[in-house]
């Protein structure tokens, strides 16, 4: 885990990163308020952030007031470091927004056993925050995830003027599933095809449950021969693959319709219209005979 120190004084910078660095954390070492700041305006941040109080600059009351009042993932866990000890110090320093406060000279095994409060909690938040954008059962994106990454990755394609390809997947009659093998059988399906999913698709695309037995699937600068081409190989390996039902002592085959739709380099489509579409094309699929790859005819040339 990184660790962030700010501190002017050049010895105790350096006692504290020798600290830090023997007991596993990597550290970020930053000179005075202002570099601590614009470090803690990063998208990657690091999660625990030594400060202390008297800095050119900015202060480490001022940094933790300015870092409250921003609205960004993750929870940043301060502790100031000072020679203040007043009861009015402490308080000004805990109300301005730290988590902790240790007075100089300080004693290694204290700020040692405040650093593991501060991962435990830093930790938590981050599980929990995991937890509200993962699917329970399948472990992939949850829907609200997943439009969130889809419509960074419109507007990143709109700056860069990329391609981009979207596909919803539908197992086809999964009701038999559940009707002849009970609903946890039907659990089993919807995890084994999330597995297969992650596994067929590239390393950088992002694959979200979209509800009930649809997934959905972004993949960021791929054009409509390469959606294409990864709708079909998904669509076979779904069709290829045994899933072993062990209350049963069985194994069962499923397939999938797909409904594929692409943002090309200068079109202008938003994540509603392009969903849409997709849709649209799976409801084609379906009508066709399912087990299907078919890609919007919105989508264009």
């Amino acid at each position: 885990m990184q660790v962030l120190i700010a501190d002017d004084d050049a010895l105790s910078r350096r006692i504290l990163e020798d600290c830090l660095q023997s007991w596993g954390y990597e550290v970020v070492v930053t000179r005075n308020g202002l570099e601590a700041w614009a470090v803690l305006q990063e998208e990657q941040r690091p999660s625990l952030a030594i400060l202390d109080w008297m800095m050119p600059g900015m202060d480490g009351v001022d940094i933790c007031a300015q870092l409250r009042k921003l609205n960004i993932p993750g929870y940043v866990y301060t502790i100031l470091l000072t020679a203040r000890s007043q009861h009015e110090d402490i308080i000004k320093g805990l109300e301005s927004g730290a988590d902790d406060y240790i007075i100089k000279p300080f004693n290694q095994e204290e700020l040692k056993s405040r650093l593991k409060i501060g991962r435990r909690i830093t930790e938590l938040e981050q599980r929990i925050r995991r937890m509200a954008r993962t699917d329970y059962l399948t472990g992939l994106l949850n829907r609200r995830a997943f439009m969130e990454c889809l419509e960074s990755e419109i507007s990143r394609s709109y700056r860069e003027r990329r391609n981009l390809g979207i596909i919803i997947m539908d197992i086809d009659h999964f009701k038999r599933v559940n009707d002849n093998y009970g609903h946890y059988a039907g659990d089993v399906v919807l995890q084994e095809l999330s597995r297969l999913l992650l596994q067929t698709c590239r390393t950088y695309d992002f694959v979200g449950r979209y509800g009930g037995e649809e997934f959905i699937v972004c993949l960021p600068e791929a054009g409509r021969l390469e959606t294409c081409e990864v709708a079909e190989r998904l669509r076979r390996r779904v069709e290829q693959e045994s899933i072993h039902l062990p209350e049963h002592e069985r194994n069962v085959s499923v397939t999938a319709s797909f409904g594929l739709a692409c943002l090309s380099s200068g079109q202008v489509k938003d994540a509603d219209q392009l969903i849409r579409e997709a849709d649209d094309a799976l409801y084609m699929a379906k009508g066709a005979g399912r087990n299907q790859v078919i890609l919007s005819p919105e989508t264009g040339e």
